[in-house]
């Protein structure tokens, strides 16, 4: 063994021991030491680490389209259209010529797009609220709750259909109709762990201290119920996507010639015996995606989660 190859095994060794020690020096070495037995925890699950290079691809779909695509996703050519997949198109065209490839990749934006606006928006609004209610109690848990148990009361894609459908088609307005009916499960969770949460005596000892109801709220409640939220809205995104894709294949959606993945399923369903790929070819990449997020959110849960 070359005196590079010794000292580079001596440094990942070193390294290895600084992370997992279990007397760390500092803060920052406890916390990178968390998140680096996190990691080892959630790459012995083969199929969460499967999961996070779809989800990786998906990005990585996004952000290359451009130069990925091997056509102009809205370019269409009549003399082209329904072609089968072949060497020149490699999942085939669809009724207008368009290169069915390429409109997948730029659909990988829209999708991600959904995804992560949602994610920022839905959890956070219903950790605030469960939060805010499992920590006050009394009669503002009961309206803030009651108002959850409606909107649970309804299917989330029926829910999703009736706000789309008042503020009008378009991908913005899917996102916000998603959005809204999206984040019941979250403030149940947080009312739940909070409940549990201010009872500790860690909780007592910061209000003896004279702080607020809000500094206990924000600085210790939403830090604690976090990570199980983590895991839900990974989850969730499969359920997410489902739903976005059902809102473009009705119309509601991502509005035509835009590459949207359901809309894209809705104008290849009239074809779907004979020129079976114009329709399938965008279902496969809902269902890869799809079972990435699952994936993902289990390996997710054995490392934030696990009593889960």
């Amino acid at each position: 063994m070359s005196v590079h190859t010794q000292a580079s095994a001596a440094g990942a060794g070193g390294l290895r021991a600084w992370l997992t020690t279990e007397t760390p020096q500092s803060r920052t070495q406890a916390k990178l030491g968390r998140l680096y037995l996190g990691w080892l925890t959630f790459t012995r699950n083969t199929l969460a680490v499967v999961g996070l290079g779809i989800v990786l691809l998906l990005v990585a779909m996004a952000v290359l389209a451009p130069w990925l695509a091997p056509y102009d996703p809205l370019a269409q050519d009549l003399g082209q259209r329904l072609l089968p997949p072949s060497g020149a198109h490699w999942l085939g065209t669809d009724a207008f010529g368009r290169d069915i490839l390429s409109r997948i990749l730029y659909g990988s934006r829209l999708t991600l797009m959904i995804v992560l606006l949602v994610a920022v928006t839905a959890p956070v609004a219903g950790l605030l609220i469960g939060t805010v209610a499992g920590y006050l109690g009394g009669w503002v848990d009961t309206v803030l709750m009651r108002v959850t148990d409606i909107f649970l009361a309804f299917p989330k894609l029926i829910l999703a259909l009736a706000f789309v459908s008042a503020l009008g088609p378009g991908i913005e307005n899917a996102i916000i109709a998603i959005a809204i009916t999206s984040w019941p499960p979250y403030a149940r969770i947080a009312r739940a762990e909070t409940i549990t949460i201010r009872r500790s005596d860690f909780i007592s000892a910061v209000r003896l201290q004279g702080a607020s109801k809000a500094r206990i709220i924000l600085g210790h409640v939403v830090p604690l119920c976090s990570s199980s939220l983590i895991v839900r809205v990974t989850l969730d995104m499969a359920g997410i996507i489902l739903t976005a894709a059902g809102l473009g294949f009705l119309g509601l959606g991502a509005q035509p010639p835009a590459p949207e993945w359901g809309a894209m399923i809705a104008t290849g369903r009239q074809y779907v015996l004979e020129q079976w790929w114009v329709a399938t070819m965008p279902g496969i990449a809902i269902f890869v995606v799809s079972l990435g997020f699952n994936l993902l959110g289990d390996g997710l849960r054995d490392v934030l989660d696990p009593k889960g």
